[in-house]
């Protein structure tokens, strides 16, 4: 019965016996949630605008990373190189809709699924072209983030918090509310809710669906950015960060792929679980628990709560 009081009951008591760090662990799975949330805003904002996964989001944060760093490295101030990648998105989102949605309209959605395919394979081959394959250092200090980190007294212990990580968790929290405003109080979010549920409708009444796909592509550009940032600062940037994008999937089937509520509640629960389980259950299950466990997470979601935790759930009549 060894195993199972190893499985059980161990890990509760390691958390008990020292509570401090367990808060740093708590804390350092609420960062990388919180970042995964980032992603996963990118991925709702498309989704809400043409019914369709975007698989180039991921690239899309490397893209806009490289851009930011490249534009630096080239001599331009670190506030100007900002504003360019910005600049880059925005050229990025208008090419998107001009080369590629506006001759796909009311196209089934495994269309549109795999023009986006088709799109990060052409950002993978710009980026490398561009800029080259090798990683790079994030401008943190250029562009004002801060450095260092603060050390708290609490339980009787010490929690560590680096001052990046505060930034990221501000960050996304001003992003979400932005968000939220743009789609619930703006002209604009509401047509793009209706440009979602029906492009012909939407045209019938009149809605711009070339303005209002430009405008999504280039809000979830500005959240790329932004995502980019914050993982660079934290683990450089590379190509390599494509992969942990994909960590945005299990989030959306968490939260739900319509909304933005659902992504910061989605991207919490795995961050922070999969931090808890890698600490406490890794050596356990033979390690490499953050690898998988956001997946088998989703994956149980998918067969008892297909929708997600604020998900719309769809009834179709037969």
């Amino acid at each position: 019965m060894d195993w199972l009081y190893n499985i059980f009951a161990d890990p509760f008591v390691q958390m008990a016996s020292a509570p401090d760090f367990l808060l740093q662990v708590l804390w350092e799975g609420f960062v990388t949630g919180t970042l995964y949330a980032l992603i996963a805003l990118g991925y709702v904002l498309i989704f809400k605008a043409s019914g369709v996964f975007n698989f180039a989001q991921g690239i899309m944060v490397v893209f806009a990373a490289l851009s930011l760093v490249g534009f630096h490295e080239a001599g331009v101030p670190a506030w100007l190189a900002l504003l360019l990648a910005l600049g880059v998105m925005g050229l990025l989102a208008v090419g998107t809709e001009r080369l590629v949605l506006r001759h796909m309209v009311n196209q089934a959605e495994i269309i549109l699924f795999m023009a986006t395919i088709g799109l990060s394979y052409f950002l993978i081959g710009a980026g490398e072209l561009i800029f080259g394959g090798e990683t790079k250092s994030m401008i943190t200090s250029e562009l004002g983030l801060p450095t260092g980190s603060s050390v708290i007294d609490v339980a009787g212990g010490i929690l560590i918090l680096q001052h990046i990580d505060i930034a990221a968790a501000v960050i996304a929290a001003i992003l979400v509310a932005a968000l939220a405003f743009f789609f619930s109080k703006t002209r604009i979010g509401r047509a793009l809710r209706a440009v979602a549920d029906d492009h012909q409708a939407a045209l019938s009444v009149g809605i711009s669906l070339n303005q209002i796909w430009a405008v999504v592509w280039f809000a979830a550009g500005i959240v790329a950015l932004a995502t980019g940032i914050m993982w660079g600062a934290r683990s450089d940037v590379s190509f390599a960060l494509q992969i942990v994008a994909l960590k945005a999937l299990p989030v959306l089937i968490l939260g739900g792929f319509t909304s933005i509520p659902g992504a910061i509640i989605g991207g919490l629960i795995i961050g922070m679980g999969e931090k808890l389980f890698e600490v406490y259950w890794g050596s356990l299950m033979g390690g490499g628990v953050e690898g998988w466990f956001a997946y088998v997470l989703a994956l149980i979601f998918l067969l008892f709560r297909p929708q997600g935790l604020f998900g719309e759930k769809i009834i179709e009549r037969v």
